[in-house]
C-alpha cells in the first residue's frame, strides 16, 4: 500500500485522481509512490491500491498457470482423439497454436503500452475514438468478465473431475464417478481457490512463484516414465512414428474428416487462452509495462512448445482408441488418466493423476485472482452492478476480499447447471474461450482501423500489423468450430450450447447498457495528458 492511501476505497475514491472522465479531483503527493504507481496515477488516472509484489519468476509462472498445460491437456485430449486421432492431436496443435500465439503477441504489446488490471477494457479506451469509448468498453469489459466467470467455473469442474478420477483408480474402478459427484466436489475445490484468494498479495506471490518449477518438473517426468514404461511386455506397446503423424481416425460421426480433423483445433484454444490474465495483475508487479508481456509471450510460446511435445509422447503411448478396451472407453472418462493407469499402473496412474489436480488447482488460484482484479477494476469505473461494494479492500491483505467471493459464488452458480443438464453446462465451458478471445480481438480491432496506438517499451515493431491481422482472422475462424457439437448425430445430449450462452451475454450486456449503461456509465478514465506524454513517459523508464 503506497504510503498515505486510505486502505478501503470504494468506486469514487478509486477511481480516478485527476481531473478526467467527469469524477472529480482528488489531490495527491505522487512524489511518495513509486515511479510504477506515479505513472498508474497520473498518466492512467487510477489511485494505486496494491502492494506491488510480483517479481520475473512469479510473473512468468503466473502466466505458464492459466494455460496449465500438463492438466489442461488431460481435460480436453478427448475432443482431438475423437475428431481425427493421433494426427489431429499433433498438427492441430501445431497449426492453433501458431494462432493462439499471435493473439498472445498482439495482447503482450497491448498490455506493455496500458499496464492496468483493467486489461483490454481499458486498453481498448485508448484505442477507440473518444464518441465510441463507452460503448466499446462496456462491450469488452462485459465479455472479458464473463468468459472469466465461464473459465473459472470449467476449471474447477476439470479439477473435481480429476479427484474423482484419482479415487476411482484407487478403488480399481469399482467406483464411478456421478454428476452429482462432481458437483459436490466442485464446490469444495472453488471455496478452496476463495480461501487462498484471501490471502495477502505477499503470500499469493510466494506460492505462484514455486508453481513453474513443479509443473515443469512434473511435466518432463511424466513423458519419461510414460515412454520408458510402454512396453509389450506390460501390455502397453508403443506406437510407431507413422501412426502418431498420420493416422486419422474419425469417432465423430462427422464428415467429411478433413471437417471432423479441425474439431482438434478446440484443445489448444481452450489451454492457450486467458492472454490477458496476467494484465490483470500489472498493478501488483514492478515494471508492468516490461514484466507483464514479456510473461505473456514467453508463458505462451511454453505452453505452445512443451504441450505439442506433451501431445506427441501421449499419442506414442495410448494404446488402442477404438474397441472395447480403448482409452475413449474408459470408465472414469477421463482419457488421459487411464493411459497413466495403463502405462504406469495403479500407483503411477494415481500419482500423475493428483499432480494433474495439484496443477489444475494452482491455475485455478491464479485465474480467480486474475477474475478478482477483473471486477474490481470494472467496477472501479461503474460498470458492474453495485459496483461500490467490489472494490472495497480488506485493509488486513489488501485485496478486494468481496469480490472475491463473489467469484466464488458465481462458480458454483454456474456449475449448479451440471446438477440438471452436463450439456447445458458444457456449453458454458464453451463459450469462455469465445468470449475472452473476442474480448481480446476488440482492441486489437481498433488498433487496427484508428491507428491511435502507440507502442510501449516491448512491441511487435513492423511485424505488428501483420501479427494482429492474422490474430484476428484466426479467432474469428476457430470461434465458428467452438459453437459447432463435436459429435453428430446431434442430439439433446451432445449438443453444443456454446452459442446460446454467448448470444444471452450480448443480450444481457446490451439491456443493462440501455437501462444502466448508457446515462451513467462514460467509460475508463482518461487522462488530461496526452496519449504520447504517457507512452514516452514508460519508455523512458
Amino acid at each position: 500500500m503506497s504510503k498515505g492511501l486510505p486502505k478501503s476505497v470504494d468506486h469514487n475514491s478509486s477511481s480516478v485522481l485527476l481531473e478526467s472522465n467527469g469524477h472529480g479531483i482528488r489531490d495527491m503527493d505522487l512524489e511518495l509512490m513509486s515511479e510504477a504507481d506515479r505513472v498508474l496515477a497520473s498518466n492512467f488516472g487510477y489511485r494505486p491500491v496494491f502492494k506491488r509484489e510480483f517479481g520475473y519468476l512469479a510473473t512468468f509462472s503466473f502466466a505458464v498457470s492459466i494455460g496449465g498445460v500438463y492438466s489442461s491437456i488431460a481435460t480436453t485430449f478427448i475432443y482431438p482423439l475423437e475428431a481425427g486421432g493421433s494426427a489431429s492431436i499433433v498438427w492441430c496443435w501445431l497449426i492453433s497454436g501458431a494462432g493462439c500465439m499471435c493473439l498472445a503477441l498482439s495482447v503482450s504489446e497491448l498490455v506493455s503500452a496500458y499496464p492496468t488490471c483493467g486489461g483490454m477494457y481499458y486498453t481498448v479506451s485508448r484505442l477507440a475514438p473518444k464518441r465510441y469509448v463507452p460503448f466499446v468498453s462496456w462491450i469488452t469489459g462485459w465479455l472479458n468478465i464473463l468468459g472469466q466467470l465461464a473459465g473459472v467455473a470449467a476449471s474447477e469442474w476439470g479439477a473435481a473431475a480429476l479427484f474423482l478420477a484419482a479415487v476411482s483408480i484407487g478403488s480399481d474402478f469399482s467406483y464411478l464417478p456421478t454428476v452429482n459427484h462432481t458437483v459436490g466436489v466442485m464446490a469444495v475445490m472453488v471455496v478452496i481457490s476463495g480461501l487462498v484468494n484471501s490471502l495477502s498479495t505477499f503470500w499469493i506471490e510466494k506460492m505462484t512463484r514455486c508453481y513453474v518449477i513443479f509443473h515443469i518438473a512434473i511435466l518432463v517426468s511424466c513423458a519419461i516414465a510414460l515412454l520408458a514404461m510402454a512396453q509389450p511386455k506390460n501390455g502397453t506397446p508403443k506406437h510407431t512414428a507413422k501412426y502418431v503423424f498420420t493416422d486419422v481416425n474419425n469417432q465423430s460421426g462427422w464428415t467429411p474428416a478433413s471437417w471432423s480433423f479441425m474439431f482438434g483445433f478446440l484443445s489448444v484454444s481452450w489451454t492457450m487462452s486467458g492472454y490477458d490474465a496476467t494484465a490483470h495483475i500489472s498493478e501488483e508487479m514492478k515494471n508492468p509495462e516490461i514484466k507483464a508481456p514479456w510473461a505473456i509471450s514467453l508463458g505462451m510460446l511454453f505452453t505452445y512448445l512443451a504441450g505439442w511435445l506433451y501431445n506427441i509422447v501421449l499419442c506414442f503411448v495410448m494404446g488402442a482408441v477404438t474397441g472395447e478396451k480403448s482409452i475413449l472407453t474408459s470408465p472414469i472418462q477421463q482419457p488421459v488418466a487411464q493411459i497413466y493407469y495403463n502405462v504406469l499402473g495403479k500407483a503411477g496412474g494415481i500419482f500423475f493423476t493428483v499432480c494433474s489436480l495439484i496443477i489444475l488447482k494452482f491455475g485455478n488460484f491464479t485465474a480467480m485472482q486474475s477474475l478478482t482484479r477483473t471486477i474490481y477494476a470494472l467496477s472501479r469505473d461503474g460498470l458492474l452492478p453495485f459496483s461500490g461494494i467490489w472494490t472495497r479492500i480488506m485493509p488486513l491483505t489488501g485485496i478486494p476480499i468481496l469480490a472475491v467471493w463473489m467469484s466464488v459464488l458465481v462458480a458454483m452458480g454456474i456449475n449448479l447447471i451440471g446438477l440438471g443438464s452436463y450439456p447445458a453446462i458444457a456449453g458454458v465451458f464453451n463459450v469462455c474461450a469465445i468470449a475472452l478471445d473476442y474480448s481480446f480481438c476488440i482492441p486489437i480491432l481498433c488498433k487496427i482501423i484508428y491507428g491511435r496506438f502507440v507502442p510501449g517499451p516491448w512491441h511487435l515493431g513492423k511485424y505488428s500489423m501483420f501479427i494482429n491481422v492474422y490474430a484476428c482472422l484466426w479467432t474469428f475462424f476457430v470461434s465458428i468450430i467452438f459453437i459447432m457439437p463435436t459429435i453428430r448425430p446431434v442430439t439433446p445430449v451432445n449438443m453444443n450450447y456454446a452459442v446460446v450462452y454467448l448470444v444471452a451475454i450480448l443480450i444481457f450486456s446490451m439491456i443493462y447498457w440501455l437501462i444502466h449503461g448508457k446515462k451513467y456509465y462514460k467509460g475508463p478514465p482518461l487522462e488530461n495528458r496526452s496519449q504520447s506524454v504517457a507512452s514516452h513517459d514508460l519508455q523512458k523508464r
